[in-house]
């Protein structure tokens, strides 16, 4: 009889445990202040092809660079219910592996090799409304819109600072399995605005670049330890393209190019 009751009672705990679960924790989730340790991994790849020029990978910068994330988001009953707005900021900086060649060298790809530093600095804002699915999952769309800039510093002593505006509509789908642990994924589509690259160089001072296609995806972890406070890690995947330039007065252009990038985060967050 006491065995029955004991497992009568452990039985209890469990669903009430499970029935603790809510869309509750995933609305306390997406209303914080966080601040992560970030570090993305730069894939990089200049192309031939463009203005008659031969095919090929031209160059390439590959390395990781490190730095830090400020987030700010909330969930509130504002316009439709559930309504979900973030802003974020993120800061890299380091140094890449460059290789390629020499202009004009007629050695190719792979015969020069060096350091370049490599400066990123990125920010959005979304707004999206969230649906409750069941009583532990919730599916939010939304639409960002954003700023990416890349400081380019080569081995010569000029750089480039390539740049582009965004906007991206996605999805992101959270479960909460047990009380204050979610878990999150999304996926996004968008288009890259305004494409650009200035320069130092003294034979190529910028030009605009053609925008493309931008896509990405994303999964994050994020743990109340108590209402307030918060711990999350995440990774986020991102690619696009920048089409060559026009050339200029002296023959010069930027080629096209794409760019991977792959970022780590871990980082604590204030819930209100």
């Amino acid at each position: 009889m006491n065995r029955q009751l004991t497992f009568i009672t452990l039985a209890s705990l469990a669903l009430c445990g499970t029935a603790i679960a809510s869309t509750d924790d995933i609305i306390a989730a997406n209303s914080q202040i966080g601040v992560q340790g970030i570090s993305t991994k730069l894939d990089y790849t200049e192309n031939g092809g463009s203005h008659g020029t031969q095919g090929g990978v031209l160059d390439t910068e590959n390395g990781r660079v490190n730095g830090f994330a400020l987030s700010a988001s909330v969930m509130q009953d504002v316009f439709f219910g559930n309504d979900y707005f973030q802003l974020k900021y993120s800061h890299n900086s380091g140094n890449t592996d460059y290789v390629g060649s020499y202009i004009g060298s007629g050695q190719g790809y792979g015969s020069v090799r060096a350091s370049s530093s490599a400066t990123m600095n990125d920010y959005s804002a979304a707004y999206g409304k969230g649906f409750e699915l069941t009583k532990q999952l919730m599916l939010t769309p939304y639409v960002e819109f954003g700023h990416h800039k890349w400081e380019r510093g080569l081995g010569d002593g000029s750089s480039e600072t390539y740049s582009h505006s965004f906007y991206d509509v996605g999805a992101m789908l959270q479960y909460s399995p047990i009380q204050q642990l979610v878990i999150a994924g999304k996926l996004y589509t968008g288009r890259t605005l305004s494409s650009d690259i200035s320069s130092t160089s003294t034979t190529f001072s910028g030009a605009s670049l053609g925008n493309s296609s931008l896509n990405g995806y994303g999964l994050s972890v994020d743990y109340a330890f108590t209402k307030e406070f918060h711990a999350n890690l995440g990774y986020e995947h991102s690619e696009f393209k920048y089409g060559y330039s026009s050339l200029n007065n002296l023959g010069y252009f930027e080629p096209d190019s794409t760019t991977k990038n792959n970022t780590y985060s871990i980082g604590v967050g204030y819930a209100f």
